[in-house]
């Protein structure tokens, strides 16, 4: 079944975002809710479906009944969906074939935690301690960023890429996020910062990584019919596609080549459109490595030229194809699913001319794609301004 046009996003909102200690994560989500349902003229009676994510941070088995009665609704279709970063992507999906299937209407899709000031480093460590395999990587002691530093190292021997070239999605992301008024970093950086930054994972060090942050997203999802009612401009989804390739990196088919490949494919295949098509792009970047894969496996540059494509400026706001418009989640926020969460909100926002100082030109069509794991799980969006 293609989800083309059979569901648009009418509402996007963001809750305040940083260190925010008088806020817990069910408040993050709440806020966010509130200012997408704001911004759609709806009111929270208008949800009858609900999908989120999971919590590190809040002490809840069943998020998502936890966060309805929070929120004083009464789903008829309501979720909790557990695919690490790409679960963003997959949920969106999940309230397209909700809507789809005539099973609800009106889906409120939202994800975020307090991370930053909910939990401590010890517990932090020990949470990302957990992702290795139990019996064939836990006990070596490896760390999601040592993971991601082992495939950086790789893509580097394959294909050349250079320290620098990762350095640059670092530069330019944090000149977005500085264009964006509820960004959590504030202050600019330049690739000297990044490549001097304390060493956290050879080769990667502490610029290259993602923030830690209280934050919240929040997408209001309806059928084309009920969207008629909502004040603010629909985007439509066109196309999307998912896949799941392994759990453990020691699983994986390869180090330089991952899901993201087949999962873009499926989602042009859906939307009737091309690599070449995509204007720009909010890509997954938990790490400074993996926009620089997810744009070659999407094949919005050729595979090993993604280094360069950042270095030489392409992928900058005012580039041929720009990226992470927002400041993705190393310089605009990261907590835990909301992160990429964030890349689908700044899409939205794109597309309908509403993104300030950071505005692209080109805002037809944009390509959003979420990764979880170490890089196991993915999900390719393709999102534009009109119906298709």
């Amino acid at each position: 079944m293609t989800l083309r046009n059979k569901a648009c996003i009418v509402g996007v909102g963001e809750s305040e975002i940083g260190k925010v200690p008088h806020m817990t994560g069910l408040g993050l989500n709440a806020q966010a809710a509130k200012r997408a349902l704001d911004e759609a003229g709806l009111k929270p009676s208008d949800i009858d479906g609900l999908i989120t994510a999971y919590s590190m941070t809040e002490p809840y088995f069943m998020l998502g009944s936890v966060l309805a009665e929070y929120l004083g609704i009464q789903p008829t279709y309501a979720a909790s969906l557990t695919a690490g970063g790409a679960s963003p992507a997959l949920m969106l999906m999940h309230a397209a074939d909700a809507i789809a299937a005539g099973r609800a209407s009106c889906v409120l899709v939202t994800a975020g935690e307090n991370r930053a000031t909910g939990q401590s480093r010890d517990q932090a460590v020990e949470a990302l301690a957990a992702v290795g395999h139990p019996y064939f990587e836990h006990p070596y002691g490896p760390l999601i960023p040592g993971f991601y530093a082992m495939i950086a190292r790789r893509h580097m021997h394959e294909y050349g890429t250079r320290r620098e070239d990762m350095a640059a999605v670092a530069v330019q992301q944090r000149a977005n996020a500085l264009l964006h008024p509820n960004a959590h970093m504030k202050k600019p950086i330049t690739t000297a910062d990044v490549l001097g930054a304390k060493p956290i994972a050879e080769p990667l060090g502490l610029l290259d990584c993602c923030l830690i942050s209280d934050a919240g997203g929040a997408l209001i999802v309806m059928s084309p019919e009920r969207a008629k009612d909502a004040k603010s401009r629909p985007v439509w989804l066109w196309g999307a596609g998912e896949i799941t390739t392994h759990e453990h990196i020691l699983a994986a088919p390869s180090l330089t080549e991952f899901g993201t490949k087949r999962s873009a494919e499926i989602a042009y295949r859906m939307a009737g459109i091309g690599p070449k098509d995509i204007q720009f792009a909010e890509l997954y970047d938990c790490f400074t490595i993996v926009p620089i894969l997810e744009a070659e496996d999407a094949g919005l540059v050729p595979k090993g030229e993604g280094g360069a494509f950042f270095r030489e400026g392409r992928a900058a706001r005012d580039g041929e194809l720009p990226v992470n418009t927002h400041g993705g989640m190393l310089s605009h926020a990261h907590a835990g699913a909301a992160g990429g969460l964030f890349g689908i909100i700044e899409a939205v926002r794109q597309l309908r001319g509403e993104a300030g100082a950071r505005q692209v030109k080109r805002h037809e069509v944009a390509l959003v794609h979420n990764e979880g794991g170490i890089l196991s799980q993915h999900g390719t969006l393709i999102l534009g301004r009109e119906r298709r």
